[in-house]
């Protein structure tokens, strides 16, 4: 066994059911080679019971669970921090010139290794990636993420219109490809594959059809794409499929809206969308600082929960500011604040577990990750901030786990975390 010692927090039950944070001061995780949680408890107790055993001390600072990222864009590295645009002229002057440049492997393979490093420094330990509409380039994601040991969810995205005609496809060839990268990677190691259409805007209908297919091939596959994001970009969708009930039905059509499926932003829903999707058992990725910064508006929270849909967080860069969850958290903060009573009231215990276990359940992981149960696999991050640091004095000064951890969300950064493991083993 290694037994890891330190301040563990973590939010097994959901905050937004009832549930609250669970925290143990001077606490140990007993992790055997296989990287599975064998027993947790104080650490006098764990170390009564393995006397013998390699002790990791994590004492200062916080332990939480490794955060999951569920939508974030592995093209859009290199170009976080282009302010100033909404939507789709964003992609038009920034993201898509960028993701046209992986047509070269050589140079997919160097954003490659700045994306999974961007993640695995934030403390992010398990990923639903967006990909690139080129197949070498999802080949060389995989391949980094495999090499680091980041749990990766990703695949080909997909788009036959509007976009650039050298990013476009056809529903033969998204077929292929797709099935080609799904029997590469899925389920090895921690890779996993999902189908990808960028979003209905971008595809014919004949392309969708397409990803469904892929998806009856391979029924165990993911499915993630956007969806309403932008008032503008929703009633560019509407005009292109005019029998469409609302947005969610272009993908409920092709049969693409189930318990496999993450649904990024969701900004603008209507009520019909609202219960299809927790009828379907789908799953929304909010993204709170590319919502703000590319104008897209506030979240509702509150009538997401109120019809039981599933939400978790995601980053969306390079829209998103970054890649750290602690600033996701904060901004969810900020926007459930600013909706006032339309809002959702937030306590550091709901940000951990939308960055943790929410992602998790989302992503079918939640008897695997999320959290530091027996029976799971340790991945966590150490949040150990330099000495002297404004957040070090703050959590030297906190009067509780809980006021410890609203202070990790308001101050933290990459800069703060110490360590990060998957499956206990040490990545990044």
């Amino acid at each position: 066994m290694t037994i890891y010692r330190g301040t563990f927090l973590d939010t097994p039950d959901d905050p937004f059911a009832g549930g609250s944070l669970r925290s143990e001061s001077d606490g140990a995780l007993a992790v055997d080679q296989a990287g599975t949680i064998v027993r947790r408890g104080s650490y006098p107790s764990v170390r009564s019971a393995y006397p013998d055993d390699e002790v990791v001390d994590l004492t200062g600072g916080l332990v939480l669970p490794g955060f999951v990222d569920t939508h974030v864009h592995f093209p859009q590295v290199r170009v976080i921090g282009a302010l100033g645009m909404p939507l789709l002229d964003w992609l038009d002057q920034c993201a898509l010139p960028e993701e046209a440049k992986l047509a070269d492997t050589g140079y997919a393979e160097g954003v490659a290794r700045d994306f999974v490093s961007g993640l695995t420094s934030a403390g992010t330990t398990t990923a639903l990636v967006f990909g690139s509409h080129f197949a070498g380039a999802v080949d060389a994601l995989f391949t980094e993420a495999d090499r680091v040991g980041l749990r990766c969810t990703s695949g080909l995205v997909v788009s036959d219109r509007i976009l650039r005609e050298d990013l476009f496809t056809s529903p033969e060839r998204a077929h292929d490809e797709g099935l080609a990268l799904a029997n590469r990677w899925h389920n090895v190691r921690h890779n996993r594959y999902a189908v990808i259409p960028r979003f209905s805007l971008s595809c014919t209908p004949e392309l969708l059809a397409s990803c469904a297919s892929l998806q009856e091939q391979f029924p165990d596959l993911w499915f993630t794409s956007h969806i309403n994001e932008n008032v503008v970009e929703i009633d560019t969708v509407k005009k292109l499929f005019d029998d469409a009930e609302h947005y969610l039905h272009t993908y409920s059509e092709a049969g693409l809206v189930g318990r496999r499926s993450i649904f990024a932003h969701n900004v603008h829903p209507t009520h019909d969308e609202l219960v299809d999707l927790a009828a379907a058992d789908a799953s929304v990725a909010h993204c709170p600082t590319s919502n703000s910064a590319l104008g897209s508006g506030l979240f509702p929270l509150r009538t997401h929960v109120e019809h039981g849909v599933r939400v978790a967080l995601g980053s969306d860069v390079g829209a998103g500011t970054g890649f750290s969850l602690f600033k996701e958290g904060l901004q969810a903060y900020f926007m459930q604040q600013l909706l006032g009573d339309e809002g959702l009231s937030l306590t550091a215990a709901h940000l951990l577990h939308l960055a943790t276990a929410a992602g998790a359940d989302a992503l079918g992981l939640a008897d695997t990750v999320g959290q530091f149960s027996e029976g799971h696999e340790f991945d966590a991050l150490w949040l150990r901030p330099a000495e002297g640091t404004t957040l070090d004095v703050a959590l030297r000064h906190a009067h509780s786990t809980e006021d410890a951890l609203a202070k990790a969300f308001a101050l933290g950064t990459p800069a703060d975390v110490a360590q990060t493991w998957v499956a206990g083993a040490q990545i990044g």
